[in-house]
């Protein structure tokens, strides 16, 4: 009979549904014991709502395409806490194995009732060839016992690191001695890294990512914002922005290239270049489906941007704004375009960050809209972007700290 193999990418995302069908929240990420052999699923990470829960691996009676559901009974809302002896499968992905790193973790049902165990790893190649997508190699968990293993105190040092918000990860490893800095980032996550880079000035940045994989890096700046990652990027010189656009998502490098092409102290440097955009036909409702997005920064939630078709930037013809108090007060059915505030002027791409700054002031708003010269939305800039800018060095350490 042939092994079943899931994938935790298939997994991660999926609702969990209640035994009465009711969804319950999304799988974020599997726990794993590290003393078994194979791993042994300990259970899964829930988010519900804005919380992170535990749901142990014997309460899951299915695990299916749609989704997961569960045997019995209701969800302890305790927030989520890796306990020793425990690993998350999203701290597996990134490891080196072979001589490529592991993209995904193969889940196989146990010979008990409703368990799970690790069978495979999926691991990619160790470096990219343009124009060339490969399988990645299958290897079975024994050839990667070491990955499972128990942490050693950089791990551990890391995940603690990880587990503080941003700012206060920023605060705490510029602390630390430059060389015990580069060993915490490496063992860092890809995402934390970039949320942790994000919180620092570009000169630290330099400084902590020196000696990174190129590929490591890569990835790390496919999960920064596009603008944090462009300033970084502008760092370096023209040869290792090209190597390093290269090794990155084709997507986000082509973003990152046009903020790269503006200068860094102007509103084509300073915006961010995906806000919300819709066309004029789309209604009220669906915009507040979208500044619902959780994971969409606030100043970038308290407006959409009205265009006409491409709605990716560079967008077709800039139309304009409607903030998320006049979305409240206008019926859902309503067609965006028939709510625009016409008092909102356009910034030029060219528009210095004191003119940024000053039209911010003026319009009373915490983002406003940059155009090229054919009138065509290229991003917003929003007022974290600008304080950014123009507030001095360390001014994030000295917040936290007396914070």
């Amino acid at each position: 009979m042939e092994q079943r193999i899931v994938y935790v990418s298939r997994i991660t995302r999926l609702p969990l549904v209640g035994a009465d069908g009711a969804d319950v929240g999304h799988v974020v990420d599997v726990v794993l014991d590290r003393g078994g052999r194979p791993p042994r699923v300990n259970g899964f990470v829930v988010a519900v709502q804005r919380r992170r829960v535990f749901v142990g691996g014997g309460r899951v009676g299915e695990i299916e395409s749609d989704g997961l559901r569960l045997r019995r009974g209701s969800v302890n809302m305790r927030q989520f806490e890796l306990r020793a002896g425990e690993l998350l499968t999203s701290e597996v992905l990134g490891k080196r194995l072979r001589n490529g790193r592991v993209v995904d973790v193969g889940l196989t049902p146990a010979p008990e009732p409703f368990a799970w165990e690790v069978a495979t790893l999926a691991v990619g190649a160790g470096r990219r060839v343009p124009g060339l997508r490969r399988a990645p190699e299958i290897v079975d968990w024994a050839e990667a016992g070491e990955l499972f293993a128990e942490e050693r105190s950089v791990d551990r040092e890391a995940a603690a690191l990880g587990g503080l918000h941003p700012a206060e990860m920023a605060q705490a490893i510029t602390q630390l001695p430059l060389t015990r800095r580069r060993v915490l980032a490496e063992a860092l996550e890809d995402e934390r890294l970039a949320d942790l880079l994000e919180e620092m000035s570009e000169d630290e940045q330099v400084q902590l990512v020196q000696g990174l994989d190129p590929e490591r890096l890569a990835r790390v700046l496919d999960e920064m914002e596009a603008d944090d990652a462009a300033d970084l990027l502008g760092e370096f010189s023209a040869s290792v922005q090209d190597e390093l656009l290269g090794a990155m998502d084709p997507e986000e490098a082509e973003l990152v290239r046009r903020l790269l092409s503006y200068q860094p102290d102007t509103a084509g440097g300073l915006m961010t270049p995906e806000p919300i955009i819709l066309a004029p036909h789309a209604t009220v409702a669906e915009a507040l489906a979208r500044v619902r997005d959780p994971d969409l920064p606030v100043p970038l939630a308290a407006q959409v941007f009205v265009c006409q078709p491409p709605l990716e930037t560079p967008t077709g013809r800039y139309l304009g704004v409607v903030g998320v108090q006049r979305l409240l007060r206008e019926a859902p059915s309503k067609p965006v375009g028939r709510c625009v505030d016409e008092d909102w002027d356009a910034l030029p791409a060219t528009a210095s960050d004191k003119e940024v700054a000053g039209a911010l002031a003026a319009y009373d708003v915490v983002a406003l809209p940059v155009v090229d010269d054919a009138g065509r939305l290229v991003g917003a800039v929003t007022i974290d972007d600008v304080l950014d800018r123009m507030l001095p060095a360390g001014w994030r350490i000295t917040h936290t700290t007396s914070g």
